[in-house]
C-alpha cells in the first residue's frame, strides 16, 4: 500500500470526490449535466461522454489535493486516459487526489430489506489490475431498505467478506452499506448497522485497517465509536439523495466525518456552461464541501 496516500486518506483535511457512476446511473448523471439520451446512441458513446464530464471536473483548476483527498472511479475510468495519462496516475501525480476504484457489480433484488452485492466474478484480477495502475483503495455498495437485523448482518458479513479479499489485495477497503434516507426506521437501522460493524472491527488483525462510507446519520455523531475505532483509517459520508445544501449541513454536525458525494459535487455543473463558469460552480461546490468536512 502506498504511504504517501495513506498518509494523506488518514490525515489531510478534504473529501472524497465519488466520480463513480455506472451503466445504471450514467445516463441520470449526463442528464444532470445537460446532456440527453439522444446525444448518443451507443453505449460507447454514453461512457465517451461520462469520460468528458469526469475529465472536466478533473482537470479543473480547483480540483486539487489541498481540499479533495481521493477520487472514486467507474473502472472504465480507470481504465482511460487523461491528456494521455492514465487516470488514477493523473490523479496522484499532477493533482495529488488519491485514486479509488469502484467495484462491485450492482445489487441484488431485496431481501430481508436489504440488497446484497451481486457476485463479482474476477475481482482478484481487477484488484490486481488496479493495484498495477496505482490505484490505492476500493469501493462496494450494497443497500439497507429496512431496519431488519437479519438484513443488516448479511449485508455487514458480505462486505467485510469483500474487505477481507481486498486488503489481501493490498488495497485499501471503503465498505458502503448504504441506508436509504428516506425510510421510516432509519434510526433503528443506524444503531442496527453500528453494531454489526463494530463486531467486526473488533475482531480485525491490529495490523489491518478499512475505511467506511456511511448515509449521512439521522441521530447526530451515531457513528463516533466507528470513527474512533482503530481499525478504521476513514468514516465518508454519501449525500444520499440530500441536495449539496442538506447534506453539508447535516455533516458539519458529525464530528470527524468527511464527505464522499456525488450528485452533491455536479449539482449545478453543465456541458454548456464555459470554462470560466464551470470552474467556479465546480470551485464553489469543492469549498462548500471541503468547510463541512473540517468543521
Amino acid at each position: 500500500m502506498n504511504t504517501q496516500m495513506a498518509d494523506k486518506v488518514s490525515n489531510a483535511g478534504g473529501f472524497i470526490a465519488a466520480l463513480d457512476q455506472s451503466g445504471g446511473s450514467t445516463p441520470k448523471a449526463l442528464r444532470g449535466y445537460g446532456i440527453s439520451e439522444d446525444a448518443y446512441s451507443t453505449e460507447e458513446e454514453m461512457f465517451d461522454l461520462m469520460h468528458a464530464m469526469r475529465a472536466r471536473i478533473i482537470k479543473s483548476p480547483a480540483f486539487t489535493g489541498d481540499k479533495v483527498l481521493g477520487a472514486i472511479l467507474f473502472e472504465m475510468t480507470m481504465d482511460r486516459d487523461i491528456d494521455g495519462t492514465p487516470t488514477a496516475e493523473y490523479l496522484w501525480n499532477e493533482k495529488q487526489v488519491v485514486p479509488f476504484l469502484k467495484i462491485d457489480k450492482g445489487l441484488m433484488d431485496e431481501e430481508n430489506g436489504v440488497q446484497l452485492l451481486k457476485p463479482m466474478p474476477g475481482l482478484d484480477e481487477l484488484l490486481a489490475r488496479a493495484a498495477a495502475k496505482g490505484i490505492f483503495g476500493t469501493k462496494e455498495r450494497s443497500v439497507i431498505n429496512a431496519a431488519n437485523p437479519v438484513g443488516i448482518k448479511a449485508i455487514v458479513d458480505q462486505q467485510f467478506e469483500v474487505a477481507n479479499q481486498v486488503l489481501a489485495a493490498g488495497l485499501m477497503p471503503i465498505l458502503e452499506p448504504e441506508i436509504t434516507i428516506t425510510i421510516s426506521d432509519k434510526v433503528e437501522a443506524e444503531e442496527m448497522l453500528k453494531t454489526e460493524i463494530l463486531k467486526h472491527l473488533d475482531a480485525m488483525p491490529a495490523d489491518k485497517q478499512v475505511m467506511l462510507k456511511l448515509s449521512l446519520p439521522s441521530t447526530d455523531n451515531v457513528y463516533a465509536e466507528l470513527i474512533a475505532h482503530p481499525r478504521v483509517m476513514r468514516v465518508v459520508a454519501l449525500s444520499g439523495g440530500y441536495s449539496r445544501d442538506e447534506a453539508n449541513d447535516i455533516l458539519t454536525r458529525q464530528n470527524g466525518m468527511i464527505a464522499s458525494f456525488s450528485r452533491g459535487l455536479a449539482e449545478g455543473i453543465s456541458a454548456q456552461q464555459s470554462d470560466e463558469d464551470f470552474d467556479a460552480t465546480i470551485a464553489t461546490a469543492i469549498d462548500s464541501i471541503y468547510a463541512a468536512s473540517i468543521t
